[in-house]
């Protein structure tokens, strides 16, 4: 697989004939993705293949733009793409070896939010403005990167927060664990307002880091989530990262207040044509934290199968955009509870979570590694285990014709199930809200009356659109 990733380079810095070179390279994603696979519906391939493709005209645009380099997108191709799309069998021996240890195949990747500090007071945010809001210790945070790199094989990291930017221990920043994982690419949740001039040429520089930067839409819908002035931060931002030549993307939350623009296609082209954007992820307001008390803010179910229409139109676009409920087809459902292909959710406590949006836990990576154990056993609780055979019996294990994956989160589509076959009682709630939404029968109706709504409307959906045409 290696030769693809020697063609793809080419394709890249060639200059003069790349179009007619990358139309060559879709054909060969076309027959990796969709021709050569066997099980999963035709009709879910070619949403991953769109994906794929959307990435590549993302990162041509810019680079025939100037906004990315060519030092950066090397690098991308020497980490994330090495590792992640073309030489997946690299780490084989580290992977089999954790199997014969655990029992499954490790996760691919993490996420970790080092600290709960944060410089904004965003509304509906868990994050905190608190000067002594709980952050891990660098030993810690380095430990877990260790491990993950060494006995997971995993080459890819998701860093959230709080700011990622703000965290420190001692003299040690993130940019400590960037520069000794050299190999490893990591992609981080930012607010955007701490990317100067300066620290954009350090991530061009390292040529591993990408920002997802947080915005709500417009400058109006912006600046009344984040603050007076935000938005014109982050323009900022995206200049000194185009100035760097360093590739970054955008994230987003879908809210009643920002619904109607996230369905324009102005939006989107505003932010990949003119600002430089290489891909967006979406997600949808969860209304734990915060939140909880915040449920004007959800969007419908209609809207939600309104935004999945537009997330269709865009990607055809070659715009690069998953939303983490919609696009569940990308990744063959929900990818939390530490599963193979999949993440598990490391808070700045050290609690150790299914997911972001699951706010529960088991063990906490302290008290782990106190014990002489590692972010591994964390796998094998009940909790974590209920988590994944639920993902097998929803589609994984009978993947030519999955269950309904424009459904797919474990909590937020499917809540009752959740807490009547997923969640164990030695769980504990990350905090206070988390605890009051278990107790809140109002909490509970509200859900389930989403989902059941959700189900009527997307159920036809899957079915024709995936199950059908992929028959035919």
């Amino acid at each position: 697989m290696s030769i693809y990733l020697t063609i793809l380079k080419q394709v890249l810095h060639t200059k003069v004939g790349r179009d007619a070179l990358l139309e060559n390279y879709k054909k060969k994603i076309y027959k990796a993705v969709v021709e050569d696979n066997t099980t999963s519906p035709k009709a879910v391939q070619l949403k991953k293949y769109h994906f794929l493709v959307a990435l590549l005209e993302s990162t041509k645009r810019n680079l025939d733009k100037g906004y990315v380099s060519n030092h950066f997108i090397d690098r991308v191709m020497d980490t994330l793409v090495k590792y992640g799309f073309t030489d997946q069998d690299l780490n084989k021996e580290k992977k089999d070896k954790f199997k014969e240890k655990y029992g499954i195949l490790p996760p691919s990747f993490i996420v970790l939010s080092p600290t709960q500090k944060c410089n904004l007071k965003c509304e509906g945010c868990y994050a905190s403005s608190h000067e002594n809001c709980p952050t891990l210790p660098f030993e810690t945070v380095d430990k877990i990167c260790e491990e993950v790199y060494n006995e997971w094989g995993n080459r890819f990291m998701t860093i959230s927060g709080g700011e990622p930017l703000l965290y420190k221990d001692g003299d040690k920043t993130l940019f400590d664990i960037w520069r000794k994982y050299p190999e490893m690419f990591f992609l981080f949740y930012t607010n955007s307002t701490l990317i100067t001039k300066e620290i954009a040429k350090k991530f061009a520089e390292l040529g591993n880091v990408t920002p997802a930067i947080s915005i709500e839409g417009g400058e109006k819908e912006t600046d009344e989530r984040r603050g007076k002035g935000i938005y014109k931060k982050i323009l900022e931002a995206f200049q000194n990262l185009r100035e760097a030549g360093v590739s970054f993307g955008v994230s987003i939350t879908a809210t009643s207040k920002n619904i109607n623009t996230l369905l324009d296609e102005n939006f989107y082209k505003f932010l990949f044509e003119e600002q430089g954007a290489s891909y967006m992820w979406e997600f949808q307001l969860m209304p734990i934290g915060k939140a909880k008390d915040m449920k004007e803010l959800m969007i419908t179910p209609e809207q939600r199968v309104e935004l999945y229409k537009i997330w269709e139109k865009m990607l055809e676009k070659g715009y690069a955009i998953a939303d983490f409920w919609n696009s569940g087809v990308l990744s063959d459902g929900c990818i939390a509870y530490g599963r193979s292909g999949g993440y598990l959710y490391v808070d700045w406590n050290g609690n150790i979570m299914p997911c972001v949006f699951v706010p529960y836990y088991v063990d906490n990576i302290l008290e782990l590694h106190k014990q002489g154990k590692k972010l591994a056993d964390a796998l094998n609780s009940e909790f974590f285990k209920n988590g994944r055979k639920w993902q097998e019996d929803y589609g994984l294990s009978h993947i030519h014709s999955p269950d309904n994956w424009l459904m797919p989160c474990s909590i937020r589509d499917h809540y009752k199930n959740f807490k009547d076959n997923i969640l164990t009682k030695d769980a504990k709630p990350e905090d206070a809200p988390a605890a009051e939404a278990l107790k809140s029968k109002d909490y509970e109706k509200t859900l389930d009356e989403f989902d059941k709504e959700l189900e009527e409307k997307t159920k036809p959906i899957w079915k024709e659109k995936y199950l059908e045409e992929s028959n035919n």
